[in-house]
């Protein structure tokens, strides 16, 4: 690193929390802010900071200056007018704040330069580690961190698990979390860092690598100030854990809507793309494929090759399954082993085509799922099972979805789950991702997901 790392962990599990510009008033962001801390049951101390206030906030103290605080304070969450922000960073810095995330808006991105490299000046003057401004901030549901200005009413909150997002945006990044808590996989850390002034995407992918609680690093970035660092931490944090990046700006209108909207310097699409795939990152071409990988890489193990077999109780679906598998470029159908394609005649109705795609045919069931999926996963030449259920049919129920997670509990190599359809699908959908099979809606869907997940497995190989 070119320049000092800053110690993210107070921010992300402090024991001390100041909320600066809470208010009385629920559309205020400093209220929505102190409510969530509440709501979220953080049990760490909390204080309020209101220069016009006296008295209780939400029943929790509320002080002039946060230099008032006979405490030390591991956080400082900023939610005031631009103008007074250096002011409050001095205060913050005397009062020996560890860390501030400014939420406020009004700087770079609307051309006030100046009033951004004040605060950092001051940031680095009193050694504050500082995200922001103009960004959401940091959520972390293990210490019921909660610094979104969101009502929890219209966020759903994800549950906890080890996939932590990193988003430039806090639109996109809100509209991710609220995607997330759809999914079976759990939310590790969230990170919305907005101009990135001071801490960035270099300094979080560092925390993060070393950040035992994440198994899965996404972001959505608008532009990297300092790109020799960030080579740095990519040709180490994938040799970890996975990494998949969607990057706005590919378009001469997209690189000038992010400076807009981050002052972000998005610059040339093509030289990020070619960073990220030299140093193994899974590139998501939009928020659906983003959400596609995260969900993979948050349940399976890496395959130890391409080679696909598709189980289906429906042939039309296996089909386009089929078309969507063999128009990647690294995943094939495989062809079952000759002693596994005899196990399963034997033990198949004689409607049953032994090959692959191996359609059940329609009246299919638990127990003929068992069969198919137990002997297909011991098969040498298969690396990566994905069965189809249509709950539409009539063999297709609860049973099924609970025998799929039952399998999923014993077999070693990845298994994805396609099903498609409306509420009855849905409530199934729900069911085995809760118990650990990844669901998806579409061949497509499926396909791109497996296919990142066999691209980092092969890349892992090559850097060891």
């Amino acid at each position: 690193m070119s320049r000092k790392e800053f110690n993210l962990e107070p921010m992300v599990k402090p024991k001390s929390v100041a909320v600066i510009g809470a208010a009385r008033e629920e559309d205020k962001v400093g209220h929505i802010i102190l409510q969530n801390y509440i709501n979220g049951g953080y049990s760490g101390r909390l204080y309020a900071v209101n220069r016009n206030a006296s008295g209780d906030i939400l029943n929790v103290k509320t002080y002039k200056s946060v230099i008032d605080i006979k405490d030390s304070i591991d956080l400082a969450v900023i939610a005031i007018p631009a103008q007074y922000v250096p002011d409050t960073l001095e205060e913050c810095g005397k009062a020996h704040v560890k860390t501030v995330i400014v939420v406020s808006g009004g700087f770079a991105e609307i051309g006030e330069t100046a009033l951004q490299e004040k605060i950092v000046e001051i940031a680095d003057k009193y050694n504050i580690a500082m995200v922001g401004p103009n960004c959401l901030g940091v959520m972390d549901p293990r210490s019921r961190v909660d610094t979104l200005f969101l009502p929890t009413y219209k966020l759903s909150k994800a549950q906890i698990g080890g996939v932590s997002f990193v988003a430039q945006s806090g639109a996109v990044g809100s509209t991710v979390l609220d995607l997330i808590s759809e999914e079976g996989f759990g939310l590790s850390k969230f990170f919305s860092y907005g101009n990135a002034a001071q801490v960035d995407e270099v300094d979080i992918l560092n925390y993060l690598m070393n950040d035992k609680e994440t198994k899965v690093i996404v972001m959505y970035i608008e532009g990297i100030k300092r790109g020799k660092e960030f080579i740095e931490i990519a040709k180490k944090v994938t040799k970890v854990k996975p990494v998949v990046v969607l990057k706005a700006g590919r378009t001469a209108a997209g690189v000038s809507a992010a400076h807009s909207h981050t002052a972000s310097l998005a610059g040339s699409y093509e030289a990020h793309e070619a960073v990220f795939r030299q140093f193994g990152f899974t590139i998501a071409n939009d928020v659906s494929e983003l959400i596609y990988y995260a969900k993979i890489f948050a349940y399976e193990p890496m395959p130890a090759g391409g080679n696909v077999a598709i189980i289906t109780n429906g042939g039309g679906t296996g089909v386009l399954t089929a078309d969507a598998i063999s128009s990647t470029r690294n995943l094939v159908l495989g062809e079952f082993s000759g002693g596994v394609a005899k196990s399963l005649r034997g033990r198949m109705p004689a409607l049953v085509n032994i090959r692959n795609p191996l359609d059940l045919a329609g009246d299919a069931d638990a127990d003929r799922y068992n069969v198919a999926i137990n002997a297909v996963a011991g098969d040498p030449k298969i690396d990566i099972i994905l069965p189809i259920v249509l709950f539409q049919t009539p063999g297709a129920d609860s049973r099924l979805a609970e025998e799929l997670i039952k399998i999923k509990q014993t077999v070693n190599k990845p298994m994805a789950v396609i099903s498609m359809g409306s509420q009855y699908t849905q409530m199934h959908k729900i069911m085995m991702e809760s118990g650990g099979v990844p669901v998806f809606d579409s061949p497509g869907a499926a396909a791109t997901a497996l296919e990142g997940l066999y691209k980092y497995g092969v890349y892992l190989k090559t850097r060891k």
